[in-house]
């Protein structure tokens, strides 16, 4: 007997006025991802095989997350455009055996100064993280569209969106 597959894709996308790189800057560099969404610390080795982890900031270990919150693998950099991981929640044996799973970064410049951010993640067989990054889990924050409002929040005007 073969399980049941179910295939789920969420893309978001929002037009951002920043240049590619400063998108790019903003998603790669720990620096810039602990000053929007959930306020993780976040660090890549962009090669191919390369590790990605991101880390609780104090607000989330305050509410009793472990200090690694996900982990994944970097499977394609192509600066400024495009990113390709794998993607994994950590925070319970539960949602961490549903295991990795593909997450896209396209950055596409749409007119002088002005860029289009694609996220596609694929959850495949997923539940909990499909409930996570689609922000349908109460008191657990926005989601995706949470983070890609904070992120060109805080590019265009230099603030996210609150609390930070």
């Amino acid at each position: 007997m073969n399980a049941a597959t179910t295939t789920i894709t969420q893309v978001n996308e929002v037009y951002i006025r920043a240049g590619a790189q400063a998108i790019w800057d903003a998603i790669t560099q720990p620096d810039w991802t602990e000053r929007y969404g959930y306020a993780c610390r976040s660090d890549y080795d962009l090669r191919p095989g390369g590790a990605f982890r991101s880390d609780a900031g104090p607000e989330m270990q305050a509410m009793g997350m472990p200090e690694h919150v996900v982990d994944g693998e970097v499977i394609e950099a192509d600066p400024p455009h495009k990113l390709v991981q794998t993607w994994r929640f950590l925070w319970s044996d539960e949602i961490k055996a549903e295991g990795p799973k593909r997450l896209t970064y396209k950055i596409t410049e749409t007119a002088p100064g002005v860029c289009k951010l694609t996220i596609t993640h694929e959850l495949d067989n997923a539940p909990l993280t499909e409930e996570m990054v689609t922000g349908r889990i109460p008191n657990a924050g926005g989601g995706w569209v949470y983070v890609l409002s904070d992120l060109k929040s805080l590019l265009e005007t230099g603030r996210p969106l609150a609390g930070q």
